[in-house]
């Protein structure tokens, strides 16, 4: 595997987190801590945009 597949692994997994936390905020908790699980979510989003945007500049 080169670093190209390793980010590639990568963001896929961050975002399979931030949708997992996202739906965690959105259905699991009705209170303030499903806000927290959602920003969590869309940071996780976030960091698996810029491993995106690395892809092949490394």
């Amino acid at each position: 595997m080169n670093k190209n597949t390793v980010l590639g692994w990568a963001t896929l997994v961050m975002i399979l987190m931030g949708i997992l936390l996202i739906a965690l905020g959105a259905f699991r908790y009705d209170d303030v801590a499903g806000w927290g699980f959602a920003a969590v979510g869309v940071g996780f989003f976030a960091n698996a945009w810029v491993f995106n945007a690395l892809k092949g500049r490394m």
